[in-house]
């Protein structure tokens, strides 16, 4: 193996999943050059990552199809030895069916993965035993390398991100993740609001999110008169915000790409499942984590794999049963 290249165009949070591959197959060809195809917008988060050769971004947001086919050409110009889809999609099963790669690997599920030279199963479902998502992707390349399942999340912070967050860590700390891209993925504003109000005026809390989540951090630092808050949204970079997380008591997360973030750096994880359940295999897997949940039990929930835009039901207990005491007990 001379050249590989490993597919991951879906969320933040997928690409996060999809980065023990990276350490495996270092592990396993170290001299291999690994390039790593992602979506516009998150190549950050693999920048300064020691053991990948490039990161080739894919703009979606304008001339999709134009941009697909140009990849195609790189592609297939680049003759990699071996191409790994992670992603599920017919634009990305596409790349990999027509990449030339001796090894053509993905899952079944994609809609191109009949030219494939390896399909793999990805079943998900709600039972206790099921496995974690990365143990799903690392089922890629058992093929090539072997059957184990020890290579984590990781990412790979550097002097720079952490000296940039330096200046916030003089003080015990706390961050909250107050958002997520699907509502009832979200744990409430007003649920938060409790949550913040009821901690120690002495101890910081730090909010994290995207710039579209400024308004939120602003409404629940304003709601919840908790003097030492400070906003960060939009404000750090994906490395940045995950060398912030390292050294925090406590890092308050829903079922999102920040408690992938926690994950990838061992850091100290409170996750919120409000309409999804851990069994699905996207828990937190730091050494210190938490699962916050309803104790109800409600026949609605799960109502979906990836969250909705609003409850089916319109009462959203999933989220709104959750006592801030369940998160206060976890500090």
């Amino acid at each position: 193996m001379k050249k590989i290249l490993i597919i991951q165009t879906a969320s933040l949070g997928d690409v996060i999943l999809s980065t023990p591959l990276i350490e495996k197959l270092h592990h396993f060809f170290p001299t291999a050059k690994i390039d790593f195809l992602l979506k516009y917008g998150y190549e950050g988060v693999l920048r300064r990552h020691p053991y990948l050769h490039h990161v080739i971004v894919w703009d979606k947001t304008e001339k999709k199809h134009e941009h697909l086919l140009e990849l195609i050409r790189l592609v297939r110009e680049a003759k990699y030895d071996a191409v790994i889809n992670v992603q599920r999609f017919a634009s990305s099963g596409l790349i990999t069916a027509l990449s030339g790669a001796k090894h053509r690997i993905g899952f079944s599920k994609n809609p191109f993965s009949l030219f494939f030279t390896k399909r793999v199963k990805h079943q998900i479902g709600i039972e206790k035993n099921n496995p974690h998502e990365i143990e799903r992707n690392l089922k890629l390349i058992e093929e090539l390398t072997d059957s184990s399942t020890s290579f984590p999340m990781k990412l790979y912070p550097g002097k720079q991100d952490f000296a940039k967050v330096s200046q916030f860590k003089t003080k015990k700390y706390i961050t909250v993740a107050p958002g997520s891209l699907w509502f009832t993925k979200q744990f409430p504003a007003e649920k938060w609001i409790e949550f913040v109000s009821a901690l120690d005026e002495d101890l910081m809390v730090y909010f994290l999110g995207s710039p579209k989540e400024i308004k939120l951090c602003d409404q629940i630092i304003e709601s919840s008169q908790h003097t030492n808050s400070l906003n960060l949204a939009g404000k750090l970079s994906f490395l940045e915000s995950t060398a912030l997380l390292r050294d925090a008591q406590m890092n308050y997360v829903n079922d999102s790409a920040p408690m992938h973030l926690a994950s990838a750096i061992n850091a100290p994880t409170t996750a919120i499942f409000c309409s999804t359940v851990p069994e699905f295999g996207f828990g937190p897997l730091s050494e210190k984590s938490f699962i916050v949940q309803t104790n109800e039990n409600l026949d609605c929930r799960p109502c979906g794999l990836h969250g909705l835009q609003k409850c089916p039901k319109q009462h959203f207990k999933c989220a709104l049963t959750i006592s801030k005491d369940q998160l206060l007990d976890t500090l």
